[in-house]
């Protein structure tokens, strides 16, 4: 095949977070093609969306082989640049120091307005975040998880109602949302699932009630005498932590099964490649 289709699958493997199968991919191609700056920047992308120091030596390593081929691509100059922005000054200085002359390269080859100065400008905006930003964005990005997780349950609710009236299990193809939709469904039924399926039909007033539920035991045991302080009502919320544990390990399966489905069909490119030459 030829770079460009690698880094095509790269691409949609990256958007539904198939890191592995990103670098999986990107190393078939500089095996098949050479080394490519385009296939090295996805596969050091798909290193440091992992977030962990060995990764990020394997993303800095991606880099700097990508950028001794193609010195000015800024696609991988950003994309190092970011890796350098976000590592721990103490345990990495090198990449600190590497951040700044890489910061001004960028700004010399990027002109205003572009993708890539975009996301330089963006980038430094977090990086200068103080303690209590982080505190916030932590805050915001707790909310935007417990939202996504209620939109969740109303899809699924609704999705298990109409399984269980047509009984017709759709193909959901590379559909991210509707494989996750799917595999919430198939997790969620039998009877000894009812319990959950009920808590996240009514998941806001479940909320409410459990709260005043543990608050209220926790008090009588205190009030009662019978211990001087008291935990015994957290675990009032087991059943719903197991139910949005639940749709947590969907996203998961739906994820997988969607990247299986890519690859499956990336397979078949290459093994038709060759024919249709």
């Amino acid at each position: 095949m030829e770079r460009q289709q690698y880094a095509q699958q790269c691409s949609e493997l990256f958007a539904v977070g198939g890191y592995a199968a990103v670098r999986k991919t990107a190393r078939a191609g500089i095996e098949e093609c050479g080394p490519d700056p385009v296939l090295l920047r996805w596969l050091g992308q798909a290193h440091a969306a992992e977030d962990e120091d060995d990764h990020d030596r394997e993303a800095e390593a991606a880099y700097r082989q990508g950028l001794a081929l193609a010195p000015d691509d800024l696609g991988l100059l950003v994309s190092y640049w970011e890796l350098c922005l976000r590592s721990d000054s103490f345990d990495h200085p090198h990449r600190a120091r590497r951040a700044v002359t890489m910061q001004e390269k960028i700004e010399q080859l990027a002109p205003p307005g572009s993708p890539e100065r975009r996301r330089v400008d963006d980038a430094v905006g977090w990086a200068g975040r103080g303690y209590w930003d982080d505190v916030t964005a932590g805050a915001v990005r707790g909310q935007v998880e417990q939202e996504v997780l209620a939109e969740q349950s109303v899809l699924v609710t609704d999705a298990l109602r109409r399984a269980a009236r047509d009984g017709v299990r759709p193909d959901t193809g590379e559909d991210l949302r509707a494989a996750e939709l799917a595999a919430a469904v198939e997790l969620l039924q039998g009877s000894r699932n009812a319990p959950l399926r009920l808590l996240l039909a009514h998941r806001a007033g479940a909320y409410v009630v459990t709260f005043l539920a543990s608050f209220t035991l926790n008090k009588a045991l205190v009030w009662g005498g019978i211990v001087r302080f008291s935990l015994w009502g957290w675990l009032l919320w087991i059943p719903l932590l197991a139910a949005e544990a639940k749709l947590r390990q969907a996203k998961r399966l739906g994820q997988q099964r969607v990247i299986e489905r890519m690859q499956a069909r990336h397979e078949e490119a290459r093994d038709r490649t060759p024919s249709a030459g």
